[in-house]
């Protein structure tokens, strides 16, 4: 019977979410690619524990997440029956809807219909009455937002969610976004948008500005840009990686010379602060406060770990940050 670590909040610092009463935790573990049926059980739960014995209270999923496509929140329901379920009052959890999950035209995107039927199932998969968070996962081009966002809040009035989120919505989105949700009584807690070292287009579209001047959180997901921004790369494409099998997230066409000449740069920036490369870029994300939290995945326990530590430097000096922009940036 597993029994959590007595010091798991000791460390790991939490960080308000918006201007709601919900803090998250700084590192948050997200159930992509590594909870799934062609991973073993023992490695998931280890990772899980670990997590959890670390202060990362927070678990990010969404309904086509595995593969196959729900097998992450069915592996997460196994867990928290089996490990978890004192302590379902310590977590966050999240899921979304957006992407395909069965055929027809009700299988996607961000009608009412599929939004809240997603959710049940959802809940059904995780064995939960409730998620902390419900996110749209995509803006739906068809939809009339006022629809998306209205089936966010039914999801509160039912008691299926606690709050609600967006992910992938532009500055100009999560500000109508925010207005609808706002005049149904329903606040927008959090944007889950892509940011990395690598990826500055939150910054350059002003969506940070707009969650800043909204008042909204944001966990930011690919903050190691799918792993490009870790020790793996910095001599080229190794074997097994994501690179070296042409995953639809990370072609190997990406990882040109150019590209390992600034990893190497930048893990020499890295080493200077006593960080790995892929602690710089977690620190990066998360500088100043005004990111909530980074979201990981996790191959392993001692990925987790390695993550966390993280936040034992998050300070960064102006000669740093205008290194790192001048190798990044070009």
């Amino acid at each position: 019977m597993y029994t959590a670590h007595p010091d798991r909040y000791a460390d790991l610092p939490y960080r308000r979410t918006g201007r709601s009463g919900l803090k998250l935790p700084a590192i948050s573990l997200g159930l992509w690619h590594n909870f799934g049926p062609d991973r073993p059980v023992e490695t998931q739960r280890a990772i899980l524990r670990r997590a959890f014995d670390l202060g990362v209270t927070h678990f990010d999923l969404a309904n086509n997440y595995g593969p196959p496509p729900g097998a992450a929140e069915s592996a997460l329901g196994e867990f928290l029956k089996a490990d978890f379920a004192p302590y379902r009052d310590e977590l966050v959890i999240s899921t979304k809807a957006g992407y395909l999950m069965w055929p027809g035209p009700y299988g996607e995107w961000g009608s009412r219909k599929y939004l809240l039927s997603s959710l049940d199932q959802s809940l059904a998969r995780m064995g939960l009455d409730y998620v902390d968070i419900f996110y749209s996962h995509r803006p739906d081009p068809e939809t009339p937002l006022e629809e998306t966002m209205g089936a966010l809040h039914s999801a509160v009035q039912q008691g299926k969610a606690l709050y609600v989120g967006i992910s992938n919505y532009s500055a100009e989105q999560t500000r109508e976004a925010a207005r609808i949700l706002g005049e149904l009584g329903t606040p927008l807690l959090i944007h889950q948008p892509r940011y990395s070292m690598l990826d500055r287009r939150p910054e350059e579209e002003g969506l940070l500005d707009a969650l800043d001047e909204l008042q909204v959180g944001s966990i930011v997901f690919s903050p190691l840009e799918q792993g490009l921004l870790s020790s793996r790369y910095l001599d080229g494409i190794p074997e097994g990686s994501r690179a070296a099998s042409d995953s639809p997230f990370l072609d190997s066409d990406a990882v040109t010379a150019d590209l390992v000449g600034k990893l190497r740069a930048l893990d020499e920036i890295a080493k200077g602060r006593g960080q790995t490369l892929a602690q710089l870029a977690l620190a990066w994300v998360l500088r100043g406060g005004r990111v909530t939290s980074a979201l990981v995945g996790a191959s392993s326990a001692q990925q987790i770990e390695d993550s966390v530590a993280t936040t034992r430097n998050l300070d960064f000096d102006a000669d740093e940050l205008a290194r790192i922009d001048e190798i990044v940036k070009p």
